[in-house]
């Protein structure tokens, strides 16, 4: 059996799945939580913290939306599709880092596990099988 077809494979990505739903869920009932993610602190005057959470609730629907994708690849598609799927929230993942960078800090909160999204969704692309 080629590494691509272990099916350990879709248990992971399911974990990745969890996590990703965990993260859209926590964003929309604790929005200031949801801050700590990213390394910033929440807003103090009334305007600016409607507007900062208004979008961390768009955070919070783009989190749940990639945790549903990937179950949905995960268990009606292909290989294929599952591991694209899992490459698009691996870029996700390395944006949401990059846009911390630019503020100064909280980008390895993201660094950290989109090599893992990566490498996960080559692993299903079948780049390590054997030829």
């Amino acid at each position: 059996m080629s590494i691509s077809h272990h099916p350990g494979l879709h248990v992971a990505a399911n974990g990745f799945a969890l996590i990703a739903i965990g993260f859209g869920v926590n964003a929309l009932l604790r929005p200031d939580h949801a801050l700590t993610f990213f390394e910033w602190e929440p807003p103090t005057s009334l305007a600016d913290k409607q507007l900062v959470n208004s979008l961390v609730h768009i955070y919070g629907v783009r989190d749940l939306f990639m945790g549903l994708a990937v179950y949905i690849a995960s268990a009606y598609g292909t290989r294929h599709s599952l591991g694209l799927t899992l490459a698009a929230v691996s870029a996700v993942a390395y944006a949401d880092g990059y846009v911390c960078y630019t503020w100064g800090k909280g980008e390895w909160g993201h660094w950290s596990y989109a090599p893992l999204l990566t490498a996960l969704a080559a692993t299903l692309l079948g780049v390590f099988d054997r030829a």
